[in-house]
């Protein structure tokens, strides 16, 4: 490597160590300070609580890097045009692009390491996590199941098993109940469409009613059925908050099972092409800090350098979450909304370094 080379990479990478250290500190400091009263009510031991944010550094990581990329182009190329370093670099011979080639391949590093956290490393973790707070901090038993293509769940004499939630409209859709004696042995079976949350509870709609035993076995069907369902919504949502941690072949597999099924899967689809696009977005800040950094490096001190890039990744976090909601709720392809971001901000870096080489 060439020792320019060398030395911009060496300041770059102890520049993301520091801002990567930075980010972390206060996003545990937050989430401690957000969560201490529920811990102190369950009476959590140390060794738990110390578990829990173990387990969860990897979510933490994946999502506080890109920003400390960000951060670390931003300060680094700043620091060097203070000092001139990159105007005695431009007098030798050297181009804007031959100087900034070590920050997009360390950029693209960045990428790749955020890309195998996000496959094998943040899945395992969650679970670990999820087990550490059910389990160990709220003393919960788990009667609630989740699996990616199907849910169970059991209250007193009632199996459930439903193959989707809808969290938005607060749906289980294709829905069977099994209703057993108390020496398990089948009474009837219920197969409903879905299952509608409300005030007075639980709700079957398009219900077919299959009773079991030496009776009638006439099949019934009625519109509507009144379910005495211990099933909190609460638990339901759980799993559409693990969906953003599960990996890429998770996520294809469960989209897969619910277009199988005749259900919409946009949403999941949607989360799984982010599981590509995402990681990404760490080379996407190097290529967006780059032009600005050269902008205002000499003239910008640290705390402007700092507040361009919190405006710049508050703004990559916003548009990345509006596209992407358009394609969670089919408005957008799937593909379109997980990468669209990351167009976006690319070309705008790329048009911001053609302004600078004219200057």
């Amino acid at each position: 490597m060439h020792i320019v080379s060398r030395y911009i990479a060496t300041a770059w990478l102890r520049m993301l160590l520091l801002c990567q250290a930075g980010f972390l500190a206060i996003y545990l400091i937050l989430d401690f300070m957000e969560k201490f009263g529920r811990f102190m009510r369950y009476g959590a031991s140390p060794w738990a609580i110390a578990q829990f944010f173990l387990f969860k550094l990897p979510e933490m990581i994946g999502q506080s890097m890109p920003f400390a990329v960000l951060m670390a182009t931003l300060l680094t190329l700043g620091m060097l045009s203070r000092s001139s370093e990159l105007t005695a670099l431009r007098s030798c011979g050297m181009s804007l692009p031959r100087i900034t080639l070590p920050l997009l391949v360390l950029g693209l590093g960045c990428s790749l390491l955020l890309l195998f956290n996000a496959e094998l490393l943040v899945p395992q973790a969650y679970n670990r996590m999820e087990y550490v707070d059910k389990v160990l901090i709220r003393k919960k038993d788990r009667s609630t199941v989740f699996r990616l293509n199907n849910i169970w769940f059991r209250s007193n004499n009632l199996l459930l098993q439903a193959k989707v939630f809808d969290p938005t409209a607060v749906v289980l859709k294709g829905v069977t109940v099994w209703e057993v004696s108390r020496l398990m042995e089948p009474v009837r079976r219920l197969d409903a469409e879905r299952a509608v949350y409300g005030q007075s509870g639980w709700q079957l709609e398009q219900v077919k009613i299959r009773p079991f035993g030496s009776g009638s076995r006439q099949v019934q069907r009625v519109e509507r059925l009144p379910l005495e369902l211990n099933l909190k919504v609460e638990d339901l949502r759980i799993l559409d908050n693990k969906a953003d941690n599960l990996s890429f072949r998770e996520l294809r597999e469960y989209a897969t099972s619910l277009q199988n099924g005749g259900y919409k899967a946009d949403r999941y689809l949607t989360m799984m092409h982010a599981k590509l696009a995402l990681p990404f977005g760490a080379l996407v800040m190097v290529v967006l800090g780059i032009p600005f950094a050269l902008k205002t490096g000499r003239t910008a001190g640290v705390a402007k350098g700092v507040a361009i890039g919190v405006a710049l990744g508050f703004a990559y976090f916003i548009i990345n979450t509006a596209v992407q909601s358009y394609g969670r709720s089919g408005v957008l392809p799937p593909l379109v909304a997980a990468w669209g971001a990351n167009l976006i901000f690319v070309l705008s870096g790329i048009w911001l370094a053609m302004t600078v080489k004219q200057q």
